[in-house]
């Protein structure tokens, strides 16, 4: 046999065993899974690498979202805090300003009202001089064989009547409280009198007239009243 026969003869062997090894690999199942596996090993590694790395990635992310939103909430109720204390100082300087205005406006209707209640207490002085000097004068003396002191005393009695008019136009009313229940508001007591066919407590002597100014009294009545 020569020498070109035998290498012929052992690369046909090389080729025939090759074939029978891929065809034994190709049957059976566990050759291949192994060779499927180990081919595949690498990159299931790598994939599983990348995975781990994602999920520490996400974990980290959600935690400072976390910690973001904490913070958010605080900020927010501390703002909300914050804004219904500004609310409530706000309706309770409107209340404020309210109540000042409703004073001032009281204040000023009240000065327009009784801005002349210091000179009406003055006034109140001449209408008592006229109201003594007529009743000094004697009633049986008033009459045409005495016409000076007639005219006097109608004059003083015109003069009385027209100061009175002036003080109810603008709003000065005498008190004159005889046979009524005593009012401490507007009576002024100086004395008790025993008057046996009177109820306790009312008013049976008038010394002197008192007065109010729209319902105000600036002036009590002196009076005196019945023992109880």
């Amino acid at each position: 046999m020569s020498t070109r026969t035998i290498s012929l003869l052992a690369r046909t062997n090389r080729y025939v065993t090759a074939w029978k090894n891929r065809n034994v690999l190709a049957t059976s199942p566990a050759l291949r899974y192994y060779s499927e596996n180990s081919a595949q090993k690498p990159q299931q590694s790598d994939s599983d690498g990348s995975s781990g790395q994602l999920e520490n990635a996400a974990a980290e992310a959600t935690k400072k979202l976390t910690q973001e939103i904490e913070a958010l909430s605080k900020e927010v109720n501390e703002l909300k805090e914050k804004n219904e204390e500004l609310v409530d100082k706000y309706k309770r300087s409107l209340a404020d300003s309210e109540n000042l205005r409703t004073r001032l406006t009281k204040q000023i209707a009240d000065a327009k009202v009784f801005g002349i209640q210091s000179f009406c207490k003055d006034l109140l002085e001449v209408a008592d001089t006229l109201g003594h000097a007529t009743e000094a004068v004697p009633k049986d003396q008033i009459n045409s064989s005495n016409p000076h002191l007639k005219s006097l005393y109608e004059g003083l009695v015109m003069t009385k009547a027209s100061l009175l008019q002036v003080f109810k136009r603008h709003g000065l009313e005498p008190i004159n409280p005889i046979n009524e229940k005593f009012n401490p508001n507007m009576h002024e007591a100086l004395f008790e009198k025993d008057e046996p066919d009177v109820e306790p407590s009312t008013v049976v002597v008038v010394t002197k007239l008192g007065y109010k100014l729209h319902e105000r009294c600036i002036r009590p009545a002196l009076v005196g009243v019945s023992k109880s």
